[in-house]
């Protein structure tokens, strides 16, 4: 080696490729949009404190305005992880001198997060011994046919999802019956076999019309119930926090309401189904893959029930029990009267997922139903969207920023009623689907509709329920929902299938509701009686 080689291999920089490439991603890292909604949010918030004056307002109600435009900038644009988002009235509100660090804690743990927690568990542990599978073979076998009906097999398929979901939250019921939809479609030959000649158009319909009613199914049947959907728990937890001495809407009472809409929504997604993708001539075209036999196969793989699996159906077969007779009606009051009203829906939730971990499961010595291993996959992130929903209420409502609304909206006083409650839901519809989350939508709409019901002089239910439930309208776009997000991944469905599917189903659900509110609300919620008049800012009854 000669002096030059020596010397031009010292002048030879070091790794210079990579030291360019990380430069460049130094500089792509900085400048990216997330960073960018990042100090946009707390920007914006700075903005507004120190510029934007209200007339004969306190200053906490511009505060909080500048805080929700924070918090909701980084939703929308998920520039910070929504659960740590949902955590920052934590510290945003006693800075800001919203309300004191307690009272803001609070708002993350009461009766109705209590019944999501203990809701969430028994789910789990109906994923882990695998009753889902079994519930959803069983009632398909029910529904099968001898020949084969695709219409009646499909109302087997959307029934059972419909069924699972009114008791655990809809993306849960989503992820169970989507692996028992699809290991009954994998033996079609469109699913088996890429080749164009072997696929079958009329096979492939049915592949969508299976997938496209999973999803739906699990977010009509989470409708019904309190614990299929986090939007319906964000509602009730509202309600009480606006209206503390107004009775609480409990699981039996939004059953009485939620259970009818789901029902008349859901058959209208099955005569949809029908209609686009169950086309004449299907029945021969399956007969040869799928039938009975094929089912009953499915069902003893998985044996006999075991001791486990029994206890886990018991304890949660005893909790919807529960649920339903705390609070029936006035006549019969239910066993909630026992305890003179300090028992709630998350009482009895807690307390019989609490059994799992006491009772034995009869396989290891010492081994109960369930460990809390098992409940890693608790979503978090929905409990803390849950409380920040809560929390954010309590601060529009305390810094005086609703009243502030409430005078921008004296115009809608001469509005009627008949008009704007399908609007209402129109508008969360589309929220839901083009901007965020249905929950996030909801914890965003029913503060407003609040302050509309006040200045329209109606019940506030009125404008709740509407727009709460039609923010679970979200049935066009793959990403509305991390339901549509799992079907969607499938690769069965396209965006097609679910404009063309999902557009009349969501006109079916405007119209469903905007003929329940009128009719059934009054006789469930009472929507046609006049409010305690407990706070001062209720003068809707004059």
């Amino acid at each position: 080696m000669n002096g030059d080689e020596t010397n031009n291999d010292q002048k030879t920089p070091l790794l210079p490729i990579h030291r360019s490439q990380s430069m460049n991603t130094f500089i792509h890292s900085i400048f990216s949009l997330k960073n960018f909604f990042t100090i946009l949010g707390p920007l914006l918030c700075i903005i507004i404190c120190l510029f934007v004056k209200m007339n004969d307002a306190p200053a906490t109600s511009t505060n909080m305005l500048g805080i929700l435009v924070w918090i909701f900038t980084w939703w929308l644009s998920e520039a910070v992880p929504m659960p740590i988002t949902s955590m920052s009235p934590l510290f945003l509100f006693p800075l800001f001198g919203i309300s004191s660090a307690d009272d803001v804690a609070h708002s993350y743990m009461d009766d109705v997060i209590a019944l999501v927690l203990g809701s969430f568990i028994l789910a789990l542990a109906v994923e882990h011994y695998n009753i889902h599978r079994r519930l959803a073979l069983n009632i398909t076998l029910l529904f099968c046919g001898n020949p084969l009906n695709p219409p009646l097999l499909l109302l087997g398929i959307c029934a059972t999802t419909f069924f699972v979901s009114m008791w655990m939250h809809n993306v849960a019921a989503t992820v169970m019956m989507m692996p028992v939809a699809t290991g009954i479609l994998q033996r079609l030959p469109s699913v088996n076999r890429n080749q164009p000649e072997h696929s079958d158009q009329l096979v492939t319909n049915f592949c969508k019309a299976v997938i496209l009613g999973v999803i739906y199914s699990a977010s009509i049947g989470g409708m019904s119930t309190l614990t299929g959907t986090g939007v319906n728990l964000i509602l009730v937890g509202l309600w009480k926090s606006y209206f503390p001495q107004e009775k609480p809407i409990s699981f039996s009472t939004w059953f009485f309401f939620g259970f009818p809409l789901a029902l008349v929504i859901f058959f209208a997604l099955w005569a949809t189904l029908c209609l686009l993708y169950c086309r004449k001539g299907s029945s021969r075209s399956l007969s040869a893959y799928l039938d009975k036999s094929h089912l009953k196969r499915e069902l003893d793989l998985l044996g006999p029930m075991a001791f486990a699996e029994k206890m886990v159906l018991s304890v949660f077969s005893i909790l919807i029990v529960l649920w339903m007779t705390r609070s029936i009606t006035d006549d019969i009051p239910g066993w909630g009267s026992f305890f003179n009203g300090r028992a709630g829906d998350g009482t009895v939730s807690v307390m019989m997922a609490t059994l799992l971990f006491i009772i034995p499961n009869k396989k290891q010595p010492g081994e109960k139903l369930m460990d809390w291993n098992k409940c890693k996959k608790l979503p978090w992130n929905i409990i803390l969207l849950l409380g920040a929903g809560f929390a954010i209420a309590d601060g529009i409502r305390s810094s005086g920023l609703a009243d502030i609304l409430t005078k921008t909206l004296d115009f809608l006083s001469k509005t009627p009623y008949l008009a704007i409650a399908p609007a209402v839901c129109l508008i969360s519809a589309i929220l839901t689907e083009f901007i965020t989350s249905n929950n996030a939508t909801t914890t965003v709409m029913v503060p407003l509709l609040i302050q509309i019901a006040e200045t329209m002089h109606v019940h506030p239910l009125l404008l709740m329920i509407p727009g709460a439930i039609g923010a679970q309208f979200a049935f066009l776009l793959p990403t509305s929902t991390p339901s549509n997000v799992i079907g969607f991944t499938t690769g069965h469905i396209e965006v097609k299938d679910m404009i063309q599917t999902g557009l009349p189903l969501k006109v079916a659900g405007i119209a469903a509701l905007s003929f329940l509110m009128p009719t059934l609300a009054p006789i469930v919620f009472g929507t046609d009686k006049p409010l305690n008049v407990s706070r001062n800012y209720l003068r809707w009854c004059g």
